[in-house]
C-alpha cells in the first residue's frame, strides 16, 4: 500500500515538512515567524528568525508562550486554554492548515487566540484549522508573547509587544503564504476575546496597514486599552513583586518562571483614575496600552479600507459568574458594585438594565452589565466608528445559542461561538454537563452555517446579511434560527455611549 510523501513547503527562512491529514488537508505546525524570545529579547520588538538548513520538521506541536495553567471553577476550559505552558524558547510560531489540492490564490485567515492576555496558544483543541482548510481557506494560527513579556508597559521597552508579534506574523504571512497556496493580498485577521482586542488594536496601528484586507472581532473591545497612567500602576506592582527597578534592563534578568509567577499575583490592582475606569473591571492586569482607544482611532479613519465583522455573545458575563458559583447567589449590592466598576453613572446604568429586563434576576443583571462593560460597549463603539467610513463594509452579529451546561445556566456565554466558527462543535471534550457545549447536542447545522458565514466574509467581504450602518445598526442574531434585527438593545447601547 503506497503512501503519498508528507508535504514540503519552502519558506523564506527554509523548508518545512508538514503532516498530510486523513481529511485531505495538510497541517504545518510550529513554524517560526520571529526569532526566539529570550533574555533581553523578551522586551524588544520581534526580530527575524535565522534561516535553517535542510528541512525543518513541522509535524508536531511546538512550545508556547510562558503562562500559568488556567482553571475556571466547575467548567472544563481546557479546550480553550490548552494544557498550560509547553516550555521552549522558540515559541513565536505559526501553524498553517492548507487544502492539499494544487490551488493557489486561496483566501487566508489568520487567527489570534484569547486568554486574558496571559494564557492560551495554538495548541488549544478549539483552534484546529482543518475545517477551514477543507473548505478552501489557508488558516493560520499564531502564538504571541503574553503576560509581563507581552503586555507589561516597561520603561526602556516598546509597548504592546504581544501586538507587535501579531504584526510580525502578518508580515510573515505576506512573505510566505503563497507557498502554501494562499493569496497574500487576501488576508482576513480574526481573533476572540483578548485576541479580538489585539485585532482592534491592530486596526489602529498604522504600521500594519496593507497587511490584511478584512478583520473579524469576536467578543473583543475597541475601548479595552489601559492608559499609560493605569499601566504604570501595574508595572510598579510587578517590579515590587519581583524586587527590581521598573526598567526593561532589570526585567531582562528575571527567568520566565518568575515572570509567570509574579504575573499571577498581580490581580486586584485598583486601576481607577480621575479620568478613566478600568476597562477590564479587575479581571486582568494586562491589556493593550494606548492613550487613544482603538475605537477612537478607527473613528478618525484608521483602517477605513478594511472590511469589518464584529460581534458579541448574548450572555458574555456568565462565564465569570456561573462556574464559580457567583451567579445564582448575586445580590442587588453585587449588581451595584459591578456597575460602579464599569461606568461613571452606575445608578443610571442599573436603572436602564432594570427597565429593559424587568424579569431579570440579580445574576442576570450582574452578568449583562459585566458582559457589556468588558465586550459590549467596546464592540458597539468600534462597529459604530468603522461604519462612519462607508468606503468599506461593516457587519454585526450577536451569538445567542445557549449551552445547557451547569444546569442550563452557562448559556450564550463568552467563548461559546468558537466551536461553531471553527466547525468543530462535535469535539468529544466539548460535550457534557461540565463542558462548554453542555449535555445537549447543538442544532445540527449551527456550526456549518456559522463557519460558512465566516468563510464567506473572508472570501467576499459579505457574511450573508445586511451591512451595519449608523442608523439601522443591522445585526444578525445567531441561534437555532438566524434573525436579522435592526438596532437591538438600543437603550442599553445608548447608556454606554
Amino acid at each position: 500500500m503506497s503512501h503519498e510523501p508528507e508535504p514540503v513547503v519552502t519558506t523564506a527562512q527554509g523548508a518545512v515538512r508538514g503532516l498530510r491529514q486523513d481529511d485531505g488537508t495538510a497541517a504545518f505546525l510550529n513554524i517560526p515567524y520571529a526569532a526566539p524570545s529570550m533574555g533581553a529579547g523578551r522586551f524588544a520588538p520581534p526580530q527575524p528568525h535565522e534561516p535553517w538548513d535542510g528541512i525543518r520538521d513541522a509535524t508536531v506541536p511546538g512550545p508556547n508562550a510562558p503562562q500559568s495553567e488556567r482553571k475556571l471553577g466547575s467548567i472544563d476550559m481546557a479546550p480553550y486554554f490548552g494544557a498550560g505552558w509547553s516550555r521552549g524558547k522558540d515559541y513565536l510560531t505559526v501553524n498553517v492548515f492548507q487544502p492539499t489540492t494544487a490551488d493557489s490564490g486561496l483566501p487566508v485567515m489568520v487567527f489570534v487566540h484569547g486568554g486574558g492576555f496571559v494564557a492560551g496558544s495554538t495548541r488549544s483543541a478549539l483552534y484546529d484549522g482543518s475545517a477551514f482548510a477543507r473548505d478552501g481557506v489557508v488558516l493560520v494560527t499564531l502564538n504571541y508573547r503574553l503576560g509581563i513579556a507581552g503586555f507589561l508597559d516597561i520603561p526602556g521597552a516598546p509597548a504592546n509587544r504581544g501586538l507587535l508579534d501579531v504584526v510580525a506574523a502578518l508580515r510573515w504571512v505576506r512573505e510566505n503564504i503563497a507557498a502554501f497556496g494562499g493569496d497574500p493580498h487576501h488576508v482576513t485577521l480574526f481573533g476572540q476575546s483578548a485576541g479580538a482586542t489585539v485585532v482592534g488594536g491592530i486596526l489602529a496601528t498604522p504600521e500594519a496597514a496593507g497587511l490584511f484586507r478584512r478583520a473579524i472581532v469576536q467578543s473583543g473591545s475597541g475601548l479595552g486599552a489601559f492608559t499609560s497612567e493605569q499601566a504604570a500602576r501595574v508595572t510598579k506592582a510587578a517590579a515590587e513583586e519581583l524586587g527590581i527597578e521598573p526598567h526593561a534592563d532589570a526585567f531582562a534578568d528575571i527567568s520566565d518562571e518568575r515572570l509567570v509567577e509574579a504575573a499571577s499575583r498581580l490581580a486586584g490592582i485598583d486601576l481607577q483614575t480621575e479620568t478613566h475606569h478600568d476597562p477590564l473591571i479587575g479581571l486582568s492586569p494586562f491589556s493593550l496600552v494606548l492613550d487613544t482607544q482603538p475605537a477612537v482611532s478607527v473613528g478618525a479613519g484608521l483602517s477605513a479600507d478594511v472590511d469589518l465583522l464584529i460581534g458579541t455573545n448574548t450572555e458574555e458575563g456568565n462565564l465569570y459568574l456561573v462556574p464559580v458559583d457567583k451567579y445564582a447567589t448575586s445580590t442587588a449590592d453585587d449588581v451595584d458594585d459591578t456597575a460602579a466598576r464599569s461606568h461613571p453613572k452606575p445608578a443610571q446604568l442599573v436603572e436602564t438594565y432594570r427597565t429593559t429586563r424587568p424579569e431579570a434576576s440579580f445574576g442576570e443583571l450582574r452578568s449583562a452589565i459585566m458582559g457589556d462593560a468588558l465586550f459590549g460597549a467596546g464592540s458597539w463603539a468600534l462597529v459604530g466608528a468603522h461604519a462612519a467610513h462607508p468606503q468599506s463594509a461593516t457587519y454585526s452579529y450577536e451569538f445567542a445559542w445557549r449551552s445547557q451546561a451547569l444546569s442550563g445556566d452557562l448559556g450564550a456565554t463568552h467563548t461559546m461561538e468558537l466551536p461553531f466558527v471553527f466547525g468543530i462543535a462535535e469535539l468529544p471534550q466539548l460535550a457534557g454537563e461540565g463542558a462548554l457545549l453542555g449535555p445537549d447536542k447543538p442544532p445540527a447545522d449551527l456550526a456549518t452555517r456559522t463557519h460558512e458565514a465566516w468563510i464567506r466574509f473572508a472570501r467576499t467581504g459579505n457574511p450573508g446579511w445586511d451591512q451595519y450602518d449608523t442608523t439601522r445598526r443591522t445585526t444578525m442574531h445567531i441561534e437555532a434560527e438566524w434573525t436579522q434585527v435592526d438596532d437591538p438593545r438600543s437603550q442599553e447601547r445608548q447608556a454606554w455611549a
